[in-house]
């Protein structure tokens, strides 16, 4: 037998929030790859707690891409199995995305120190690097308009002068331009791009979080009806 009417809108309901699980996993994927992307890409950071969190929102994605479809087959079939197995599982899924959500908070508190490691390392190895690593480093600070970590000073091992930066640094980029520069305020970015990137990764960070709050937010609605269904489904077999 089965479910009548006010279960009837809560299996729809259920189907209709899953469908939005489904769409909310897929961001959650995107989201997690962006973040990935932003800590590995704009700079090349080797701390593992750098990748922990982005790392745990692709998973979740992906299982709740998968969980998402299961629940509407459930819900559509009336299964009480299926129903209490989705439940089961989102409610796992919900615990991941909030212990998510608290080590992305964690990490933003880490960062400071990360960025500063990891840009200290960019510049004592940018000489003896590949072209592929110099050209990242170039981008950087050419988009967040800075040089160096702290100041442009930081790259006073550049050349053996002393006074040299990355044409990467200058004001007006151009073949040449950081020889000679590296105090000139006219010519060279003097603002170090440790602020700049800690900023950056903070607030691709922050939408992590956001996302991972909000989506367990519906997702604790959609284990309320899923709960309500599975005992209208159970009180249906009671009566049969």
């Amino acid at each position: 037998m089965g479910v009548e009417g006010g279960m009837k809108c809560v299996k729809f309901l259920l189907f209709f929030f899953n469908f939005i699980f489904w769409l909310c996993g897929l961001a959650l994927i995107v989201v997690g790859i962006l973040v990935q992307m932003a800590l590995h890409n704009t700079l090349i950071i080797h701390d593992a707690t750098a990748s922990g969190a982005p790392i745990v929102v692709i998973v979740v994605g992906v299982v709740i891409f998968f969980i998402a479809f299961f629940g509407c087959c459930g819900a559509w079939k009336e299964n009480y199995c299926m129903v209490t197995m989705f439940a089961i599982l989102l409610s796992l899924i919900i615990i991941v995305e909030i212990a998510g959500a608290i080590a992305a908070y964690i990490f933003r508190n880490k960062l400071s120190t990360v960025v500063q490691d990891s840009l200290t390392e960019m510049i004592s190895s940018y000489n003896n690097s590949t072209d592929e690593f110099r050209d990242t480093v170039d981008k950087l600070q050419k988009d967040l308009k800075c040089c160096g970590v702290n100041s442009s000073s930081d790259w006073r091992s550049f050349k053996p002068q002393g006074n040299s930066v990355p044409d990467s640094c200058c004001v007006n980029v151009s073949a040449n331009c950081g020889n000679g520069t590296m105090t000139d305020p006219a010519k060279v970015h003097q603002k170090g791009c440790h602020d700049a990137l800690e900023a950056f990764l903070k607030k691709n960070i922050l939408w992590v979080i956001v996302a991972a709050l909000v989506i367990a937010l519906l997702q604790i609605m959609g284990l309320v009806f899923a709960c309500v269904l599975m005992r209208g489904i159970r009180s249906g077999y009671e009566v049969m």
